[in-house]
């Protein structure tokens, strides 16, 4: 098992592989806010959805049936861009208006500048919401994307008129559905039309910003799933027995005129607006509406790679930045702890490799993906990465020996050295870095096979045990049951040990939880 101290300096390890003759091309499909529930593969989604497509991709490989990239868009980015958890992404950090950020290269360098050392063409096309340097000629030799950090006054256009950058150059008021120009600018590159080099090996990162809010459907989905009714989640109002104080009393949901749910927020940072009248079923629906485009553009961009004759040679990886909560737990955010909020879709296809039409029960992480890529490429890793190659899983995906457990971390708009103590919360600067838009404090987790442990980094509250097998929905929180204690202090160890063993100064200042039943 590869598993590594985190350095908050990279450690540059010995580049000693070349690249054979035929080193596989690696398509990655990046989709926002777009939870594993609205995937028609996947069990757990609503019995209505149609995506052909990403279930003709689940078919050609391995769907990962327990997925956890990240908690919120741009720390997702960063540990993909990395191979590092947040509190290991060192000089990264919002800066100026939202959303502003930024990163020094020497400190924080992105792996596929090594993929260009190494031989491979590297490009990236959509969404960019990591500093305002995209990394062109650094780390990416062809780029089309829609630099959200650079241009605040533009970024919340995640559909229509957005500002895009070509190759380092001036950004250029595009129209048309983002979703559709994503996708056909990577069908070009990938027919070779534009951008792409012959004779090389390539890497492409496809960033789609759906099904991020306000979660606009392309004009020809206005209809679909118009019939269809969405039942209200077990928990939707407060209170909920035995949830840490933020999550036991949020109420972003109240009930309407008509006695269904309907959404009593906006939010503060990504632009949603509502004026309180649309029902959780019709926001349900319009999201899925727009994740039909998704599924659409997905399947072009496989058919252009198997009319290219590339198909064979290349590694497709699908999965989102994180899910998001419809209800679940009174949410309509990420960035909480629960399935509902983060758990994204994860499909890896290989089938000339890998094995096919498979399901892995095996819990993964989002930082397992990188290191899976290296070894797919027959490429050392550059430096100490958080994560295991997912590869033994990739050839037999319900192998016994696999036991690697799952950390997930949130510490909000902090990462490196700037997430190494947790706040208290005490003053109002405090309380603004430790409370992610007002609504999720700092938390971390550890999944386990089917139990998942969440310790709240707020004084005080009760940590969290659910077994994902009986308690899908993460209902009863069986860290109140005395009968339970030995199995939460054994995961609050085993949470601490994979804290200090990936370098995360944090763990030194948590705060005290509740004493136990």
């Amino acid at each position: 098992m590869l598993r590594f101290l985190c350095l908050f300096l990279f450690v540059f390890l010995p580049a000693s592989f070349t690249l054979g003759k035929d080193a596989p091309n690696i398509l990655f499909i990046y989709t926002d806010d777009h939870s594993y529930r609205a995937v028609s593969c996947y069990e757990d989604s609503y019995d209505w959805i149609k995506t052909p497509n990403m279930d003709a991709l689940a078919d050609s490989g391995v769907r990962f049936a327990h997925a956890t990239v990240g908690t919120w868009c741009m720390p997702s980015r960063a540990m993909l861009l990395t191979g590092h958890h947040s509190f290991g992404v060192e000089s990264m950090r919002m800066e100026g208006d939202y959303p502003g950020s930024a990163y020094d290269p020497e400190q924080c360098r992105f792996w596929p500048s090594v993929f260009r050392e190494q031989g491979y063409q590297t490009a990236q096309i959509g969404k960019w919401h990591t500093g305002i340097d995209t990394g062109f000629g650094r780390d990416w030799d062809y780029q089309i994307v829609w630099n959200r950090p650079r241009y605040p006054e533009n970024s919340k256009a995640y559909y229509y008129d957005q500002l895009i950058e070509k190759n380092g150059g001036d950004a250029v008021m595009t129209k048309g559905y983002s979703t559709d120009n994503y996708t056909q600018w990577a069908v070009d590159y990938i027919n070779g039309e534009e951008g792409r080099e012959e004779g090389k090996p390539w890497y492409l990162w496809l960033c789609y910003g759906g099904v991020h809010g306000p979660f606009t459907p392309a004009d020809r989905h206005l209809n679909d799933y118009k019939e269809v009714s969405v039942e209200d989640p077990a928990d939707i109002y407060p209170p909920r027995a035995g949830k840490p104080t933020y999550s036991r009393n949020v109420e972003q949901w109240v009930k309407g005129p008509d006695g269904e749910p309907v959404l009593a927020r906006g939010k503060s940072k990504g632009g949603i607006k509502t004026d309180g009248k649309k029902t959780l079923t019709e926001w349900v629906r319009q999201v899925n509406q727009a994740v039909s485009s998704l599924d659409e553009g997905i399947g072009r961009v496989m058919e252009s790679l198997k009319e290219s004759g590339q198909l064979d040679n290349t590694l497709v990886v699908f999965t989102s930045d994180q899910g998001f909560a419809w209800g679940q737990h009174g949410f309509q955010v990420k960035q909480a702890p629960y399935d509902a909020n983060i758990r994204s879709p994860m499909i890896v296809s290989f089938p000339e490799r890998f094995s096919k039409r498979s399901v892995c029960k095996h819990p993964i992480g989002g930082v397992d993906i990188v290191p899976t890529i290296f070894e797919v490429a027959g490429l050392e890793l550059p430096w100490e990465m958080h994560g295991d190659s997912l590869v033994p899983l990739l050839k037999d995906p319900t192998q016994k020996e696999w036991n690697n457990p799952v950390l997930t971390v949130h510490t909000g708009d902090s990462y490196g050295s700037a997430s190494n103590v947790v706040p208290v919360g005490d003053d109002e600067a405090s309380r603004s870095k430790l409370y992610m838009s007002g609504d999720v404090p700092w938390w971390v987790s550890l999944v386990e096979a089917d139990l998942k442990y969440i310790r709240t980094l707020v004084p005080g509250e009760p940590e969290e045990l659910y077994d994902l097998t009986d308690d899908p929905a993460e209902l009863v929180n069986l860290a109140l049951d005395a009968k339970h204690s030995e199995t939460v202090v054994r995961l609050r160890n085993a949470t601490i040990a994979e804290l200090k063993r990936n370098g995360a100064k944090l763990v030194e200042t948590m705060p005290a939880v509740a004493e136990l039943p």
